[in-house]
């Protein structure tokens, strides 16, 4: 079977791509711009010619998305989430099953459930309640890929990861590794919140799964490392395996809330104070599925490659 990848040169991609590799899985990487050993495909939207990418393929990967984008007009984010992640997921649905695919795996969010989970951990079957424009749009695309596959013979794979962190990771996880490397005290001492993540490794390794297992076919799965962590924690652990221990100092809960309004920062003070857990027992009992990587074990990869990145001159501090 040959597996189409879309997304392929982006963090998750390239790591998906590598284990595929190392399993003997072919597959067709399909990027924007021309580069060699990949199908360009251009801009993608409800247009976009799949054709190329589609010849004998046996299942697809749909990583490609567009993520958030600071300082853009709302209006126009909203249009372009919608001609990106709904209208091109639908478009290429619609193609694959066309081109005989059986199997469509689509990499949602774990926003399409809410921003916090509160004391109850997300389940898989729990409401959606998407909270921005992003999260929407990944749950428009997840309903968009169902009446596709109602209505052909391919099946559907949905997953939800939360943050997914990794060697590579050029976004939420290097800004947290930043900031413990420059040695700022942080004021993130006293939360006492949970948060559950996900390791591209770990993420990609149930890639794998549901592309072959019978039972994964029109399931929705939630992913994680198995193990949820407060921030606090997570920082300290960061800061272990960098040799440079964070410097956390306690400060209540809504003051920082309070100071991250005054400083138009709110939704980074969300991310770091809130709690998102995960019920991954769904995942592993239908899949009998584990993760294969520990998050003290995903940290510490993380972690030695920012490091010799840094040491390169790759990362500035």
């Amino acid at each position: 079977m040959k597996v189409l990848v879309t997304g392929s040169n982006g963090f998750i991609g390239s790591t998906l791509c590598d284990q595929l590799a190392d399993a003997d899985v072919g597959f067709v990487r399909a990027i924007r711009n021309p580069l060699p050993g990949a199908v360009a495909v251009g801009s993608i939207n409800g247009e976009t010619d799949w054709s190329e990418a589609l010849q004998d393929v046996g299942a697809v990967v749909h990583l490609a998305a567009r993520v958030h984008v600071l300082n853009e007009n709302t209006l126009d984010s909203e249009a372009e989430f919608q001609k990106v992640n709904v209208d091109g997921t639908a478009n290429l649905a619609r193609q694959a099953a066309q081109a005989g695919v059986s199997r469509f795996i689509f990499i949602s969010s774990i926003g399409v459930h809410g921003q916090n989970s509160g004391e109850v951990p997300f389940s898989a079957d729990d409401l959606p309640a998407p909270h921005n424009q992003y999260s929407r749009s990944k749950q428009r695309a997840e309903q968009e890929l169902k009446k596709v596959c109602d209505e052909t013979e391919m099946e559907s794979v949905v997953i939800r990861p939360p943050l997914v962190y990794g060697p590579g990771e050029g976004a939420n996880f290097l800004r947290l590794m930043k900031w413990i490397d420059s040695g700022i005290p942080l004021p993130l001492g006293a939360l006492k919140n949970l948060r559950s993540l996900v390791f591209a490794g770990n993420l990609c390794n149930l890639i794998l799964k549901c592309l072959t297992h019978p039972a994964a076919a029109g399931e929705t799965f939630l992913v994680s490392d198995d193990r949820d962590i407060s921030t606090p924690e997570l920082f300290r652990m960061m800061g272990s395996k960098m040799g440079k221990p964070a410097r956390l100092f306690p400060v209540p809960q809504p003051m920082l809330c309070l100071a991250g309004g005054l400083l138009g920062r709110s939704r980074d003070i969300t991310r770091l104070c809130g709690s998102l857990q995960l019920d991954i027992s769904h995942t592993q009992k239908v899949l009998g599925w584990t993760p294969p990587f520990t998050l003290e074990a995903g940290v510490k990869k993380t972690v030695l490659d920012y490091l010799e990145e840094k040491k390169k001159g790759r990362i500035s501090s």
